[in-house]
């Protein structure tokens, strides 16, 4: 797939995306956010980056562990993500936080300007994984550290029909390596290819609770991957496919409720200090 195309279709996809993200997904990340956050073991005053931010729901909560002696600057590749974010953080006073439109793979910072650097699931979107990790890397003070998220082995993912799915209907192209990034050692391996050092791992099952179908398929569709080519779909279209992904998670109902499977998968890795 075109780098360019992917880009593309991610900025606008999440476009898309922003306005239904944190009404569905705040809940079902929190794991991952928490134990990101956790192996980050931010200090106050500590400078972190936060890629892939989104609306901000590691951001903030970084922003209270540095507090108003540290910094933040958040980016993402989704203008109304940023423009969300950068709201709220007006809105809560919280001057020590920057939002700014970015791509991962091309961060344009003063190297070696920060303590930490974090990505909640973010890397599965980028068209080269490497090159973030890299430019991650680049960032960072020597002896700083960097934690990233990703989901799991997609036969770990119960949701994870929803891309075939859409493909069947049109093209997305949203994430053609999705799940590569948390099947076996690879994020590990990534990682140190990328200069990291003393990476370490960590495996989250979770379960994504959806109180009825609606919910379900509002995550799937409206909040998140695969946005942009949801909004292309008429009716009928989207209709077809509520019934194949509601199809596919079935086993997980529980009711009128479903208990889908997932799993995070978590790295943290140093830069190694200069010598």
């Amino acid at each position: 797939m075109d780098a360019r195309l992917q880009r593309r279709v991610q900025r606008y996809g999440w476009d898309k995306a922003s306005t239904a993200y944190e009404q569905y997904w705040t809940a079902q990340l929190a794991p991952a956010h928490a134990r990101l956050l956790e192996l980050a073991a931010l200090a106050p005053g500590e400078h972190v980056l936060d890629i892939a931010c989104g609306t901000g729901l590691v951001t903030f909560r970084a922003a209270r562990q540095v507090g108003p002696s540290g910094r933040i600057l958040a980016t993402d590749l989704s203008q109304e993500m940023i423009n969300r974010a950068t709201e709220e953080a007006r809105r809560r006073g919280l001057d020590h936080v920057t939002f700014a439109r970015m791509d991962a793979e091309d961060l344009q910072c003063a190297p070696a300007s920060f303590d930490v650097a974090l990505c909640a699931l973010g890397l599965m979107y980028v068209p080269d994984p490497l090159k973030a990790l890299s430019e991650m890397h680049r960032m960072l003070r020597p002896g700083g550290r960097a934690v990233a998220a990703v989901w799991g082995a997609r036969s770990r993912c119960g949701w994870a029909e929803i891309f075939p799915i859409v493909d069947r209907r049109v093209a997305s192209d949203v994430c053609p390596m999705f799940f590569q990034l948390g099947t076996g050692d690879m994020l590990r391996t990534v990682m140190q290819t990328s200069g990291f050092t003393d990476v370490h791992l960590d495996r989250i099952a979770t379960t994504l609770q959806y109180e009825s179908a609606a919910d379900a398929c509002g995550a799937a569709f409206d909040g998140g991957p695969v946005a942009l080519a949801y909004s292309r779909f008429d009716t009928a279209v989207r209709e077809q496919v509520h019934a194949e992904y509601l199809a596919s998670i079935a086993p997980c109902r529980r009711g009128d409720s479903y208990d889908v499977p997932g799993e995070f998968v978590i790295a943290r890795g140093t830069k190694p200090s200069m010598t």
